[in-house]
């Protein structure tokens, strides 16, 4: 890319190093020009095309292929157009005006010695030429925006503005109370490593009462034995001899009548 005096880029769309100019006689007729009315095989000129564009202006170049001297252009400002047509007959030729900058011009037919070259230049000329349609909207549009009057959405002096949120029902003042009353009195998990069936609730009022069957004053048992009132469940104390109730299967001795073990 470079500049030129008027501080416009002039970018490079398209490369070709092949390339032939070929003269052609006038048109005939309005059904478009025939690559098969030349002289193919006898190209007035070959070397390379380059496609440019410095602003909404594209220019087709032929340079010779080895110092870059320019051998003609034609400033394309549509496609398609009158400046760039394609012949009937082939997809590889075009017919293209040329200028040489003093007002005269003249119309001269190229080809490509393969399609896919043909085809890029074709591509090249339509993306520069879209996006120059885009651009001129996007320039109209910004034109439009302007000519508009502004609105003015700020608060007038005095003026108030009323929001209504809907859906939104009073909470109940009892209920956050309610359920933190309610966590207060819950138990708390058992730690970590400790079962839960080795906790046991806080004696009521009636389990504290002294039966006949236990004294405030009898040791408590390794077993943690609660009494709950009743005399049918109760559990009488723990003798010296724990074992001495139990006899052997088969020995015929009697019952202990002072324990609530049951002979086996």
């Amino acid at each position: 890319m470079m500049a030129d005096s008027n501080d416009q880029y002039e970018s490079v769309l398209c490369v070709k190093s092949e390339v032939h100019v070929y003269r052609i006689p006038p048109r005939s007729s309005n059904r478009g020009y025939r690559a098969a009315d030349w002289k193919l095989e006898e190209p007035a000129w070959s070397g390379r095309m380059k496609i440019t564009a410095k602003g909404k202006i594209a220019f087709i170049k032929l340079e010779d292929r080895n110092t870059g001297e320019l051998f003609a252009q034609a400033p394309v400002d549509q496609y398609p157009g009158i400046v760039v047509e394609a012949v009937t007959d082939s997809s590889r030729y075009f017919v293209i005006r040329i200028e040489d900058g003093n007002g005269r011009h003249a119309f001269i037919g190229i080809g490509f010695a393969d399609r896919g070259d043909s085809f890029d230049f074709n591509v090249a000329l339509q993306d520069h030429f879209k996006w120059v349609k885009q651009e001129s909207e996007l320039a109209r549009q910004e034109a439009a925006q302007v000519s508009e009057p502004k609105l003015d959405l700020g608060f007038k002096e005095g003026q108030t503005i009323k929001i209504n949120i809907g859906n939104m029902k009073k909470k109940d003042s009892g209920g956050a109370g309610g359920k933190s009353r309610a966590m207060g009195g819950a138990l708390l998990p058992p730690p970590p490593g400790v079962k839960s069936s080795a906790l046991v609730p806080p004696p009521t009022a009636q389990q504290t009462t002294p039966t006949a069957h236990t004294t405030p004053t009898d040791p408590p048992s390794s077993g943690m034995l609660l009494d709950f009132g009743d005399s049918a469940h109760s559990v009488a104390p723990p003798s010296q001899d724990q074992w001495g109730d139990f006899t052997a299967a088969g020995s015929g001795s009697a019952p202990d009548s002072r324990s609530g073990w049951v002979q086996f």
